[in-house]
């Protein structure tokens, strides 16, 4: 077991190089399951969730090696349609897999995913949507049995909500089925765009990524290419806010700053500067933060439920009031506990919680229990005060390549410690 200890106090001033983002390395990995040839990612992020999606791959047929921060992989010898318990549960958008799958292999057995309890998260919508394509799909206990018996063919589908999980398992079975499918109410995150943008470029034919209606005209195989993965918005949201909560002025680079649009003019409310570049956005704390006001999260372009956490770890000694309404997950406020451990003054009523600024936070024992948690943990341990132990790393290593180290690179007192 490790841990992690973060002395409070000391600014950061330094240059953050955002990663390949998580969010996009894992479905962008299932997609390759579809392509004939080797497809090289560039820019895929060293976390463990990216390690266990590999996992599954490998276990599938498919030679997968790394090479720095590229992964390549190769599924011309895939021929395993059934992923045990074991993989399935090392990581929640594990899911994903069921509609690359079956499009490639004709069948597909696996298990309901783990990851991070966040709350109910049900996998209805996929199932519904991959029915319509002519998908047989069978419920038993916690296992999934897919079939193909007469192929997949287009259709015209309507999520009665923008789930991102559903879009892209819809889309990876899509793309193989014969004649036209419509997705309409699709969710439009940008990591969305950056799985349409692969398989385009391997041969598919998807039009309307990023809105809430998309085309897909069926093809009869794709074959793979070099594609390098989109920036991690939601780890370029943490380093801004870990700026903001421990004061001084941080850089971010290698970013696309439009991802990000709903978070800028919250913490310009807060008294931070702001400027943004074509691949770069630079923030400059206030000697004390203010309040952010009201946050609602939401599918994007709205404010998004994985900034939540880091957001409201910043508000925690901001002068005034800060309201977080979370609309997505039910058990988003777990984070809460632990930051009442370090003084915050928080108080949460359902899905509402209010945080009353206070001057001071000081030093606590303290863990992770999900991986946007963690991380708001963090962001808040560097402005307190004394000494912050931080259990719970295998959540934060889900979506952090190394946190500590890009910290102490900015001047952060902080070290990963084994207990």
């Amino acid at each position: 077991m490790q841990h992690l200890q973060i002395r409070g106090g000391t600014p950061l001033f330094g240059e953050f190089f955002v990663h390949g983002a998580k969010n996009s390395a894992l479905p962008l990995l299932a997609a390759a399951v579809l392509c004939q040839g080797e497809t090289v990612f560039e820019g895929c992020p060293g976390l463990s969730d990216v390690e266990a999606a590999c996992g599954i791959l490998r276990h599938l047929g498919c030679s997968v090696r790394r090479e720095g921060s590229s992964i390549a992989v190769d599924a011309s010898a895939a021929g395993e349609s059934c992923v045990p318990d074991s993989l399935m549960r090392k990581m929640r958008s594990s899911v994903v897999f069921l509609g690359s799958i079956a499009a490639r292999m004709g069948e597909a057995s696996l298990c309901f995913p783990g990851g991070c309890e966040l709350g109910a998260r049900p996998i209805d919508l996929h199932l519904m949507g991959l029915r319509a394509l002519g998908m047989a799909i069978e419920e038993e206990g916690r296992y999934i049995r897919a079939s193909v018996p007469h192929g997949l063919r287009g259709a015209k589908i309507r999520l009665r909500f923008p789930s991102v999980g559903a879009t892209e398992n819809i889309l990876l079975a899509a793309v193989l089925a014969k004649g036209e499918t419509v997705l309409e109410n699709a969710a439009c995150e940008p990591e969305l765009i950056d799985l349409a943008g692969y398989l385009n470029r391997c041969g598919a034919r998807i039009s309307g990524a990023g809105t809430g209606t998309i085309q897909v005209e069926g093809v009869q195989s794709l074959k793979g290419c070099r594609y390098k993965v989109m920036p991690d918005r939601i780890e370029a949201a943490t380093w801004l806010c870990c700026g903001a909560s421990a004061g001084g002025e941080v850089l971010l680079r290698q970013v696309c700053p439009a991802h990000l649009e709903s978070l800028f003019p919250l913490l310009r409310k807060m008294g931070c500067r702001v400027d943004v570049g074509r691949d770069s956005i630079s923030l400059k704390s206030p000697p004390r933060l203010a309040g952010c006001g009201g946050v609602v999260t939401g599918p994007y372009p709205e404010f998004p439920t994985d900034m939540q956490a880091v957001l409201m770890a910043a508000c925690c000694r901001a002068a005034g009031e800060s309201r977080f309404t979370e609309t997505i997950f039910e058990n988003r406020f777990r984070h809460v506990a632990e930051l009442q451990k370090m003084g915050a003054d928080i108080a949460v009523e359902g899905i509402c919680a209010k945080v009353a600024g206070v001057e001071r936070l000081h030093g606590a024992e303290v863990s992770a229990t999900d991986l946007r948690g963690g991380a708001a943990l963090a962001a808040a341990a560097l402005g307190a005060e004394g000494v912050t132990k931080i259990g719970g790393l295998c959540h934060i290593d889900r979506g952090y390549e190394c946190l500590e180290r890009d910290l102490a690179l900015a001047g952060a007192d902080i070290r990963r410690i084994a207990d």
